[in-house]
């Protein structure tokens, strides 16, 4: 169930109704009077345009008790290595702070760097507004990059301590060589203890069962059910648990028409398949509309089939 967890991430494949169904799941708590800000990690975003209103790099709010942030990745890339420069002024020899910046801005050009950019700015989501919102919603990318994203924490921490290892020993050899017993001041070895505890503090949060939820939408059709078994067993290798589903797009029985009478029968082999090989998520199946989710009203309307999965029990 997601009605008692305070930080949600919803994933999917791109195309199944992720992001409606992140901003239905929200809409639902904020009309439960529950403070609730939703976050928009894909770089195709698509909360503005759900919401019709122009949301921004910040909180920008929505309606009562909603709140919502799309991040931007490339200003986020560039407000993180401003960062990490501004971190390191005054640790390194005034002659090789070009060299330095230059190195670093070089690294920001690597793949991954955006990702831990973002990354960073979650952990400072998590961290910071769990205390002013009673509910947290990441509307996340595709799955892969879910994926990437969410193990991030651990792959992180290993580097880490790496790091940290390194710096130690460093510190200790120019103890040796001062010899005079007196601890290296290092404010490097404490940026790193810093980046080190709130990375703990994040993995902390989204490993605990209690406060953290994973959701993953699929519509009954072959490839996004390979692609969501495949997630949720990555996922359970990190610890990572994912008990709910969202089955989207389902043909409702009132359908008519040969054709539609010919994919129903396909698909009931699909829904049959997913509640075989997930038959450990709580499932809730959504039908196929007769227009899309285009105005305010009809996200109202789509809101209603997430009832069960926020407020009472499957």
């Amino acid at each position: 169930m997601l009605k008692d967890k305070q930080v949600i991430f919803v994933g999917g494949k791109g195309g199944v109704g992720k992001s409606t169904s992140s901003a239905a799941i929200a809409l639902t708590f904020a009309n439960q009077n529950l403070k609730t800000l939703i976050i928009s990690t894909d770089p195709a975003h698509n909360l503005g345009d759900i919401f019709h209103k122009k949301i921004n790099h910040d909180k920008t709010k929505l309606q009562d008790n909603l709140w919502g942030i799309e991040i931007d990745a490339a200003k986020e890339s560039k407000r993180y290595i401003d960062e990490v420069k501004s971190n390191l002024e005054g640790l390194v020899k005034s002659r090789m702070v070009e060299e330095v910046h230059r190195q670093i801005d070089m690294a920001s050009a690597t793949p991954g760097a955006e990702e831990a950019a973002l990354f960073d700015r979650l952990i400072s989501i998590i961290i910071d507004e769990s205390k002013e919102f009673d509910k947290i919603i990441f509307d996340t990318a595709p799955t892969g990059h879910t994926i990437r994203l969410l193990t991030l924490p651990e792959l992180m921490n290993v580097w880490i301590d790496g790091m940290i290892e390194r710096r130690q020993k460093t510190n200790e050899n120019y103890t040796q060589l001062l010899n005079d017993g007196e601890p290296v001041e290092d404010p490097i070895y404490e940026i790193l203890q810093k980046r080190k505890n709130k990375f703990e503090a994040v993995r902390k949060i989204v490993l605990d069962q209690k406060l953290t939820g994973f959701a993953f939408v699929l519509n009954p059709e072959r490839l996004p059910i390979l692609e969501t078994e495949h997630a949720i067993k990555q996922l359970k290798q990190h610890d990572i648990l994912v008990e709910n589903l969202i089955i989207n797009k389902v043909i409702p029985s009132h359908a008519d028409g040969t054709f539609l009478s010919q994919r129903k029968e396909q698909e009931k082999k699909y829904l049959q398949e997913i509640d075989k090989v997930f038959n450990k998520q709580n499932k809730i199946r959504i039908p196929l509309l007769e227009e899309d989710v285009s105005s305010f009203d009809a996200l109202k309307t789509f809101s209603t089939y997430m009832e069960p999965l926020v407020e009472e029990e499957l």
